[in-house]
C-alpha cells in the first residue's frame, strides 16, 4: 500500500510559478511511474504530467507543454510538478498518482493523493 501526501497549492497571480511536491511512503516507491492529474469544479480528473520508474522518460498534456516540468527524486521518495506561467484555467486540485506502468490513462493509477489546490487569480 503506497501513500502519497502532495504539498506545494497555494494561491498565485496569473503568470506565475508554482512547484508542487508529493512524497510517498509505504512502498517501493521506485517501482512506479508516478503522474499528475488535475480536477477543476465540474469537470473530469484530467492527465497533466507523468514520469517513468527512473525518471528517464515523462509525458505532458498539450495544455502545460514547454512550461511544465515532472521530476523525481527516488532518494527522497517524491515527485515534483513545477508549472510555470500560470493561467486562471489551470485552477484545480492537483492529484499525484502511482502506477506500475507509464501511462496518461486515470484508470492505469491504482494510488492516489488526497489532492493539493491551486487557485490562479486572474
Amino acid at each position: 500500500q503506497v501513500q502519497l501526501v502532495e504539498s506545494g497549492g497555494g494561491l498565485v497571480q496569473t503568470g506565475g510559478s508554482l512547484r508542487l511536491s508529493c512524497a510517498a511512503s509505504g512502498g517501493l516507491f521506485s517501482s512506479y511511474a508516478m503522474a499528475w492529474f488535475r480536477q477543476a469544479p465540474g469537470k473530469e480528473r484530467e492527465f497533466v504530467a507523468a514520469i517513468s520508474d527512473t525518471g528517464s522518460s515523462t509525458r505532458a498534456a498539450d495544455f502545460v507543454m514547454g512550461r511544465s516540468t515532472i521530476s523525481r527524486d527516488n532518494a527522497k521518495n517524491t515527485v515534483y510538478l513545477q508549472i510555470n506561467s500560470l493561467k486562471p484555467e489551470d485552477t484545480a486540485v492537483y492529484y499525484c498518482a502511482a502506477s506500475t506502468i507509464l501511462s496518461s490513462w486515470r484508470a492505469h493509477y491504482t494510488y492516489w493523493g488526497q489532492g493539493t489546490q491551486v487557485t490562479v487569480s486572474s
